[in-house]
């Protein structure tokens, strides 16, 4: 079922992935695999309606079926024999069950009109179907069985102790949190943390057998292992990553302190060719992203993460290795479940949302949101306290203003940030009569450059405008 649902997932166009991840935000894989399900419901109950009035036809559609599983299983870089063969098991075993249940089932309706004989065939029908039943509770067991390498590898995770970081991240200053009610906090907890990304099932990679490559235009191919990894000098930072597909005002974007080794360490190693520019990284699913080689090699703290606010990544969020490359929406930065940097250039390589239409550059735009109050809450007459965050990755911001109905702009006071690579959170108090009031934010980085007013959709490379919020002021 995952493989088909990754095989839908490369296959619809990317506005509809943008309505879906608009409309279901990080619960778009769960709405995708609920609609998966009443789909096969939908199509086991056609097949069951055919069966019955014509022979075979029922066993068609599920024949149809069970080989676009198996096509879609080819499709997915993790494909073995055996992963090939479990769709076409299964087509096989739903075959053989159509069949008995339908005769059964012809058999109990030709004898129904004798009162006398009907009872034992419809005993016979319904213990096929607790036959089957049981069937199903089977292969959920073996399903079961099949994600204990899932189990196996969150054990080890939880057993890893993670080495101290050589460079400890800066501490947090003074006052860099506000301390509005409502806030989002300055540092996301790893339980709320956005997710957004390809893969319906959670990788499960062993980090004993983890091993990241780095190959393409470079003087030497180099290979790393996890306990290599872990026995380099580590860094530790606070670094702001970003969605894409974050629109504005919108909540998929989060702060963490990530533990890791400089990736411009490892490419050194690796010496890439003078003609190169871009990394193609690569996931354990085969997903990849385009960063600039630049990025990857400057003074930026881009690294090969392995922590995650004090504990090890967490598996939906690349366990063991992924990227975190300060300045760049995910799309074009952040590979989970990492296992390949192919050192190459834009002009030869494209990665997944190249393809798709988005640009193969993805810097993060400075924008601003307003957390408090929500639009369309209702608050008091008098000073109204209003915060938010506002970012510039690796620019910094420098200003943060308010207006309202369209009105003067008004300066906010901006907390400290942590880095120019963090969010920066700030609040302002306005004086409001009873009314209705629209709220507009502003961020201005520390070049002096404001964030764009003009409202954009999130494709091709981000969305700009201003947040706007509504509220109404109470007497």
């Amino acid at each position: 079922m995952t493989a088909v649902g990754g095989a839908v997932i490369d296959a619809v166009p990317p506005a509809v992935k943008d309505w879906a991840i608009a409309v279901f935000g990080t619960s778009d894989k769960v709405a995708l695999l609920v609609g998966m399900a009443l789909v096969i419901a939908a199509l086991a109950a056609l097949a069951g309606v055919l069966e019955y009035r014509r022979r075979f036809a029922g066993a068609l559609v599920i024949a149809v079926f069970g080989l676009a599983g198996a096509a879609a299983v080819l499709t997915r870089q993790q494909a073995t024999p055996a992963a090939v063969a479990v769709p076409l098991l299964v087509v096989l075993a739903a075959v053989i069950l159509l069949r008995v249940l339908t005769g059964r089932l012809h058999r109990w309706l030709d004898n129904a009109a004798n009162a006398e004989v009907a009872g034992q065939p419809r005993r016979s029908f319904l213990q096929f179907l607790a036959g089957g039943a049981a069937v199903t509770a089977l292969g959920g067991a073996l399903a079961t069985v099949w994600r204990g390498a899932a189990t196996l590898v969150n054990e080890a995770r939880q057993q890893l102790r993670l080495p101290a970081a050589g460079s400890a991240a800066p501490p947090i200053p003074s006052g860099a949190e506000v301390g509005l009610d409502g806030m989002e906090p300055l540092v996301t907890p790893n339980i709320d943390f956005y997710r957004i990304d390809t893969a319906l099932a959670v990788p499960a990679i062993d980090p004993g057998k983890w091993v990241l490559r780095v190959t393409g235009l470079v003087a030497e191919e180099v290979e790393l292992t996890f306990d290599e990894l872990l026995a380099k000098p580590l860094i530790e930072r606070h670094v702001t990553i970003a969605c894409v597909s974050n629109e504005v005002g919108g909540d998929l974007i989060g702060n963490a302190r990530w533990l890791g080794w400089p990736v411009r360490e490892l490419l050194a190693l690796a010496r890439p060719r003078p003609d190169a520019d871009m990394v193609l990284s690569r996931s354990t699913d085969g997903w990849t992203a385009s960063t600039p080689l630049d990025v990857l090699t400057d003074s930026r703290d881009a690294i090969l993460a392995i922590g995650m606010n004090g504990e090890p990544l967490p598996l939906e969020h690349g366990f063991p290795v992924r990227l975190v490359v300060p300045g760049l929406y995910g799309y074009v930065s952040a590979t989970k479940w990492l296992t390949e940097l192919k050192v190459t250039r834009f002009a030869d390589d494209v990665a997944y949302w190249t393809t798709r239409g988005w640009s193969d550059h993805g810097p993060i735009k400075t924008s601003s949101r307003i957390d408090v109050p929500r639009s369309g809450r209702a608050v008091t007459t008098g000073t109204v306290m209003f915060g938010g965050v506002a970012w510039a990755q690796h620019t910094g911001i420098g200003k943060v203003e308010v207006r309202v109905n369209r009105g003067a702009w008004q300066e906010a006071k901006l907390a400290p940030g942590i880095s120019v690579d963090t969010w920066y959170q700030w609040k302002c108090g306005i004086e409001l009569s009873p009314g209705q009031y629209e709220v507009q934010v502003r961020a201005t980085d520390l070049d002096g450059e404001p964030q764009a007013e003009e409202r954009r959709a999130v494709a091709p490379d981000g969305a700009t405008g201003f947040h706007t919020i509504r509220v109404d002021v109470n007497p």
